[in-house]
């Protein structure tokens, strides 16, 4: 099975590579079976073809995850056709998600957007924060929303059902 899933975020530097980093790595050692494509990008193209930030590579480092080879880009109209899942960490970006499917003729792909913390067993957060203006517990912190809401999207993988 081939399947392919967009994490998004606003500049592409903290939440979304991050997002990639831990998905892959998890997804790797539960789903090896499944030919998985798994990207990142930015609503944003502010920090198009930087690394991420150095605190959520170091966050991450220190959690077993590799963020260092992630380069930021932003969502291209092509990303609604060729990715099955289109994953926000925020509304605000799945909002200018929904913008830019419309105004590019994607409509279609509109069902293909969904939050990231839908797939958590949390419910203390509906979102995953923006650590960027914040101190390194905020990487922490969200590193634990992405590990539990990837745990739950290879959960619905798993029975066949996103």
């Amino acid at each position: 099975m081939n399947y392919a899933i967009l994490f998004v975020c606003m500049g592409n530097i903290c939440r979304s590579p991050t997002a990639e980093g831990v998905f892959r790595k998890l997804a790797e050692g539960q789903l090896p079976h499944l030919n998985l494509f798994i990207d990142s990008a930015g609503t944003t193209g502010y920090h198009a073809g930087e690394h991420a930030d150095s605190r959520a590579i170091n966050a991450a480092r220190r959690r077993g995850y590799d963020l260092s080879r992630i380069l930021s880009r932003q969502v291209r109209a092509d990303d609604f056709k060729e990715f099955d899942l289109i994953v926000a960490m925020d509304k605000d970006n799945h909002e200018n998600l929904l913008s830019y499917a419309r105004n590019t003729n994607n409509d279609e792909h509109i069902h293909k957007l969904r939050l990231f913390l839908e797939f958590s067993q949390q419910d203390e957060y509906q979102e995953v924060p923006d650590p960027y203006y914040g101190g390194a517990k905020g990487f922490d912190l969200v590193i634990d929303l992405i590990e539990d809401a990837s745990a739950g999207l290879i959960k619905l993988i798993k029975t066949g059902t996103r």
